[in-house]
């Protein structure tokens, strides 16, 4: 036989709307009788269908939806609660009332485990008819309020048994199955079919995984997947009972989209960063991967830095895929839509040219070069416009995102950055150049007639009989003359941004520069100096010369100097023990020039100051643990 179906709308087998539709079945004429007097007679309008025979009411329930089943137990072909499984298979929750007198409690007991909605003896027929009324209009008022629930939900919905049979779906889940089924996707009929029948492109995907799962193990799931006819994503639940899955699920697509947006626009900065981070990239080569970064992103034919030449507008560096633009190319820029970025000094975004700057369109940017759209922000180099970076299509889109826009000023502002900073870094270096040339010209010069006078203070020592103490006041202000010479050169050579850095021994360096000192009473301690050291050798070593000295020169007792690294390969320290620095003064003992010591030329720390920025490295001082002053150098690599 074919299988029942009970939907829960409101509209009778006869087509009107608001009736109660009832299924009577009893074989009993007087029984029939009074319930179709009591109920046809009421103030709530019913319309009641008799049928002797369970068989005879499936076979109505196949035909018609009704709101309520109403059957004596004892029928003639099987009894009540038979009739009750059948249905219960097929709907869990039509509302379905035993009206009998020829059961016991054991019938009750087995109605209630087969799910029936209520029991009503039928003695006194007279009295119990107005009773089943008013128990069918509970019922049915209950039926009626869970369905119109089910049917606000914002999920849809759906449940089948255990046989994988439908036996109800809200107006959403309807609408949804509806797409999905083969053939003509009416659902007035879905209810008692087989889910896998009616949605055949269920099988074999993860519905059908999840689903078999749910009913098997007997074990809620919930899961996201990509159902490929709908091309549509579904956040589903399933809730398994032994007879059968109640299954709820909603449409997130939009945000499958959001989310691959989100995940794409956190790919494309990450590959920003990688490109911006290499070392081994030249400013020009990591320009071009921007424009391919920003070509895929944006999905245009063209992207390109240019600069202005007077009139003329300069294509630098070009990423074109139509081959008809190449880096060294010059067009008249008031024939350029960049002409609007430089002059308005602010990004340009045109999705349709022709629509939304008509007189841009008379322009030979549109007419001859084909640019339909437009995305360009200008590269501002101190303070002034030095060209724009752009990218453009010859086909019109509908719009630019703002995370378009934003994207390509991001990149833009680094591309002006990176200008600036190129720009500056020339500078800086031709000016340290031309003071290292000084500065050896200076000392040439100083050294020639110092180197005199060193010669002639010998000879005069030689010949002098008079205080020693004039022959020696003379010979330590030659020397001086001498330090403020190196210390001079030093400064002018120490800022030099280191470019080849090798790898050498902490320990070798620090052994080097601690023989230079020279100083009975100072004592130097090590600690895990046992490492290996990037960075240059020769200014490194300078390094730790300074500050050993300038531990032993600021002490007046001896003095012992330790050495050590940090954790994790930050760095390293120098410490001592001798009178360290007040709090006060550490900010200024980097700057030319300062010193305590009538004999110091004030260079020595700014030297050291010097080399750790050339090094990429800072440096920060602090009170030892013996009370004396600590140097720490971090950002140079100790490994």
């Amino acid at each position: 036989m074919d299988t029942p179906v009970a939907t829960p709308n409101r509209h009778g087998a006869d087509g009107t709307t608001g009736r109660v539709r009832v299924l009577y079945v009893d074989a009993d004429c007087d029984d029939i009788t009074a319930v179709k007097e009591t109920l046809t007679g009421s103030a709530d309008e019913f319309t009641v269908t008799v049928c002797e025979t369970a068989d005879d009411a499936l076979n109505a329930l196949e035909d018609a939806s009704y709101d309520c089943v109403v059957s004596e137990y004892r029928l003639p072909d099987r009894d009540g609660i038979e009739l009750l499984r059948v249905v219960r298979d097929q709907s869990f929750d039509l509302p379905f009332l035993l009206f009998t007198d020829g059961g016991d409690e054991s019938v009750a007991s087995d109605a209630i485990s087969a799910g029936v909605t209520d029991y009503v003896t039928k003695t006194p027929l007279s009295e119990q008819t107005e009773l089943l009324r008013q128990r069918i209009t509970s019922a049915v008022a209950r039926y009626q309020e869970e369905s119109d629930i089910l049917d606000r939900m914002t999920d849809a919905f759906f449940a089948v048994d255990e046989n994988w049979d439908f036996t109800y779906a809200n107006e959403r889940g309807r609408r949804v199955i509806g797409r999905a089924m083969a053939g003509d996707g009416e659902t007035t009929d879905l209810l008692g079919q087989n889910i896998w029948e009616v949605v055949p492109s269920l099988e074999e995907t993860e519905f059908s995984k999840q689903y078999r799962q749910a009913m098997t193990q007997q074990e809620p799931a919930s899961f996201e997947a990509y159902f490929e006819p709908l091309q549509t994503w579904f956040e589903v639940s399933v809730y398994p009972s032994p007879t059968g899955i109640s299954v709820y699920f909603r449409d997130i697509t939009e945000r499958q989209k959001h989310e691959e947006e989100i995940r794409g626009r956190e790919r494309t900065l990450r590959e920003i960063y990688r490109v911006i981070s290499r070392k081994d990239l030249d400013f020009e080569d990591k320009v071009e991967r921007l424009l391919e970064i920003g070509q895929h992103a944006l999905g245009t034919e063209t992207a390109a830095l240019s600069r202005i030449d007077g009139d003329m507008y300069v294509f630098e560096i070009v990423c074109d895929r139509t081959g008809a633009i190449e880096a060294g190319d010059a067009v008249p820029l008031d024939a350029t839509n960049c002409e609007r970025a430089v002059v308005e000094e602010q990004t340009l975004v045109l999705a349709d040219i022709a629509e939304d700057r008509p007189e841009l369109a008379e322009r030979a940017g549109y007419t001859e070069m084909g640019v339909s759209c437009y995305l360009g922000t200008p590269v501002v180099v101190d303070g002034s416009v030095y060209g724009t970076f752009c990218f453009y299509g010859t086909e019109p889109r509908d719009s630019f995102s703002e995370w378009e826009v934003t994207l390509v000023e991001l990149m833009g502002n680094w591309v002006s950055y990176e200008q600036e900073r190129e720009r500056r870094e020339q500078e800086l270096t031709r000016e340290r150049n031309r003071l290292e040339k000084f500065a050896s010209v200076v000392s040439h010069d100083l050294r020639n007639p110092l180197n005199v006078a060193f010669g002639r203070l010998t000879l005069v020592d030689e010949a002098y009989d008079g205080d020693p103490e004039h022959v020696e006041a003379l010979q330590r202000s030659l020397e001086r003359m001498d330090e403020l010479i190196d210390d001079v050169l030093a400064l002018a050579r120490g800022g030099h941004k280191v470019i080849d850095a090798t790898e050498a021994s902490l320990d070798d360096i620090i052994t080097a520069a601690w023989d230079t000192v020279e100083s009975s009473d100072a004592t130097l301690e090590r600690a895990d100096t046992d490492a290996r050291i990037t960075g240059d050798q020769t200014r490194l070593q300078q390094l730790f010369e300074n500050l050993f000295r300038n531990s032993v020169d600021h002490s007046d007792d001896p003095v012992t100097v330790r050495v050590g690294t940090l954790s994790g390969g930050r760095g390293f320290y120098v410490a001592d023990d001798g009178p360290g620095i007040p709090e006060a003064e550490r900010d200024e003992v980097f700057e030319r020039g300062y010193t305590t010591s009538d004999e110091g030329t004030g260079f020595g720390l700014a030297i050291v100051s010097e080399i750790v920025d050339a090094h990429g490295g800072r440096m920060t001082v602090t009170e030892s643990a013996d009370g004396g002053v600590r140097f720490d150098v971090t950002g140079i690599q100790v490994e």
